[in-house]
């Protein structure tokens, strides 16, 4: 044993263990606990009780038993924490709820036009404080408050260090926390898009994840975690060059993904992601032809991303929830007519997170923190 390690190491360890083992089963005996972390009944019972009196776990039923007495069955309480994701856009602001396993439980969207003065960080704060209010929850189970932005952000999540969709760069996280009493953070929202697709994905391993929303965003997954790189912008895929001559693009260069492969490069004015792909799925011609030339653009930045990055791709966002296999499998042809190193082996998935995956991914944080220190 290291000569370093003291009991009260060994206490915390069983703690936790114990406590990570019933987070990871549904439901598990005293007994069962014992056998699996190959610990005495006396240890895993005072645990228990801890854990009991933090509100951390609970008693939840009973095992069947054909002989003796029937086993208490222990499971954790979901929302003894919980944790506020809140995604930020032009015209709406949305607010949920998610518990201690990231699963979403209450949510709000309102219609609050983005501005970069102090009376839209107030209205927000407020919606968001009026939110947790109507939870019922005590303030210490609040674990924290993140913020997607459509913008870059510092490492430690305190700043926006590129923010030209809001026109908000150099925007303060003070400029919101003053209003609220709990840990404030910004996310960038392609990023909170990815952390929740690795949430619920334990196997991803390396990937691209690519957002295709309203805009366009990207993120890199290297050994399941999201790799940000030195000055923070790793995966900035959408401004990656493909026309020079191209259209323009909000960061004021042209021909980048962004006016190729984003939602706003698919659809015409007015037009609505439901109604294309309804259009679409009928065989409207013109349609059909749009939806080509949509997946022709983005077939040919997949090739050059995986080019430089040889793994799987993921396409997430808005559009995620239309996309059908038949789609991939015509991106996968496109990609291999225009690759040096064709390959038969399918590397583009659709993504497995749910609809809310970006206020999600900005909660996310949080609970993992929480969890971590347990």
């Amino acid at each position: 044993m290291d000569n370093n390690i003291t009991f009260k190491d060994i206490k915390k360890s069983n703690y936790s263990s114990i406590y990570h083992l019933i987070y990871q089963n549904e439901r598990l005996s005293k007994q069962e606990i014992a056998n699996q972390l190959h610990l005495s009944l006396p240890t895993v019972t005072q645990n228990l009780v801890r854990l009991e009196e933090k509100k951390l776990i609970e008693k939840s039923g009973q095992f069947e038993s054909s002989v003796g007495r029937r086993a208490v069955a222990y499971a954790i309480c979901p929302q003894a924490r919980i944790s506020i994701g809140v995604e930020i856009l032009k015209k709406t602001v949305c607010i949920l709820a998610i518990d201690l396993l990231g699963i979403a439980f209450e949510k709000t969207k309102l219609s609050i036009e983005y501005s970069n003065v102090d009376s839209y960080f107030k209205e927000v704060s407020h919606a968001v404080d009026a939110f947790i209010s109507s939870l019922n929850v005590e303030k210490e189970q609040v674990l924290g408050i993140g913020f997607a932005v459509q913008a870059l952000t510092s490492t430690d999540g305190q700043s926006i260090t590129y923010g030209k969709i809001l026109n908000c760069t150099d925007l303060d996280i003070q400029a919101f926390s003053q209003h609220l009493d709990y840990p404030c953070m910004f996310f960038h929202d392609a990023k909170c898009a990815a952390t929740t697709e690795l949430w619920i994905s334990n196997d991803i391993g390396d990937a691209v994840y690519l957002s295709i929303g309203t805009h366009l965003g990207g993120a890199l997954i290297i050994n399941d975690q999201i790799y940000m790189g030195k000055e923070g912008h790793s995966g900035t895929v959408e401004h990656m060059t493909i026309d020079p001559h191209g259209s323009p693009c909000y960061c004021g260069k042209k021909g980048c993904m962004e006016t190729f492969c984003s939602i706003s490069a698919l659809l015409e004015e007015g037009e609505s992601l439901e109604f294309f792909f309804q259009e679409l799925r009928t065989g409207i011609p013109s349609y059909v032809e749009r939806w080509n030339c949509f997946l022709d653009n983005l077939a040919f930045s997949i090739n050059n991303i995986n080019l430089v990055i040889n793994r799987e791709f993921i396409l997430g966002g808005h559009i995620s929830s239309y996309l059908k296999e038949e789609d991939i499998e015509i991106v996968h042809k496109k990609v291999y007519e225009k690759t040096a190193f064709p390959n038969n082996e399918p590397f583009i998935h659709i993504s497995r997170s749910p609809k809310n995956g970006v206020p999600i991914g900005a909660a996310i944080p949080s609970i993992q923190s929480f969890l971590n220190a347990i």
